[in-house]
């Protein structure tokens, strides 16, 4: 597992050094704001088909952007995710797809216009309650339960608009579950009670973001973790990939994909007598292909 992490680490840092271009260079005193908002749809209509199903529509809601500065030796970025997605049948009622909330921040200072100093900060939860499905009483997640923040310091190499790597070997991990209910189960990590936990560890960060064709445009973001303590080495992993293909003024279609591994959040079983059981970590991961409207800015 641990080779896999690192090879996807390895991988990152090949595609976003094979993409520098002197042109995307960033000026001084002016502001970059770039990324893609929009939503998809998916309906699906049944009348008497005789092979079976079920009518269902669905709908996403996402943003992706940056919004960074350059001034003098100083350099300010920020990036926002945001998605949120619903998913309707007559069996099932409304559930939800896809909640997220990822914002960081971080400030730089630099004399080469390539390597800068710098501090980082973000902030990763969602909006609304998780479930289980088809079970609608117990609820797995919520606002802030769980959210996660990384403050870290660390250099960054970011030769131009298209990519960064950060890498701070001084960086804190924070978990919260601001939630009675979840914090006495003891999810995401934390002892049952607890709603905060911190850890210190190693920290790396890259970002990609590039038209790699016509009307085609790539958005890569991973973030690795590994803590400081008889855990070192297991690699937190949260990596995610947006692809956004433009096929007119007004329509696109978009793939979103999300690979995630944490070690604190195990996998749960109910054993024979009824009791719940924790096995280890697992790898997670989604999967979303849509069709809607979208802007590009």
């Amino acid at each position: 597992m641990k080779r896999i992490f690192l090879s996807i680490m390895l991988l990152s840092m090949v595609v976003a050094v094979s993409a520098q271009d002197d042109k995307d260079k960033m000026e001084d005193g002016k502001w970059y704001l770039k990324g893609v908002t929009g939503l998809n749809m998916s309906q699906t209509a049944l009348s008497n088909w005789s092979a079976g199903g079920e009518s269902s529509l669905a709908g996403t809601v996402y943003l992706n952007g940056t919004l960074n500065r350059k001034s003098g030796n100083w350099l300010w970025s920020n990036a926002l995710a945001l998605e949120y997605g619903m998913n309707k049948t007559k069996s099932q009622g409304v559930q939800k797809v896809s909640d997220k909330i990822d914002f960081t921040t971080q400030l730089g200072y630099s004399t080469n216009d390539k390597w800068y100093y710098t501090i980082m900060g973000d902030f990763k939860s969602q909006f609304y309650k998780g479930y289980k499905y088809p079970d609608r009483e117990h609820y797995i997640s919520k606002f802030m339960a769980p959210a996660y923040s990384n403050l870290s310091l660390g250099m960054e190499y970011r030769p131009n608009t298209i990519y960064s790597i950060y890498l701070s070997p001084l960086a804190a991990k924070f978990t919260f579950v601001e939630d009675d209910y979840l914090s006495s189960l003891g999810s995401f990590g934390l002892d049952p009670g607890d709603k905060f936990k911190a850890e210190m560890g190693a920290y790396l960060k890259t970002r990609f973001q590039k038209k790699i064709m016509e009307n085609v445009e790539l958005i890569s973001t991973a973030d690795f973790f590994t803590a400081y303590d008889k855990s070192f080495g297991n690699i937190d992993v949260n990596w995610d990939v947006m692809l956004n293909m433009k096929i007119n003024k007004f329509l696109s279609a978009t793939v979103n994909t999300t690979l995630k591994y944490d070690n604190d959040v195990k996998t749960i079983k109910i054993a024979e007598d009824g009791t719940e059981v924790k096995h280890g970590a697992k790898v997670q991961f989604k999967e979303m292909l849509g069709i809607g409207i979208a802007y590009n800015f």
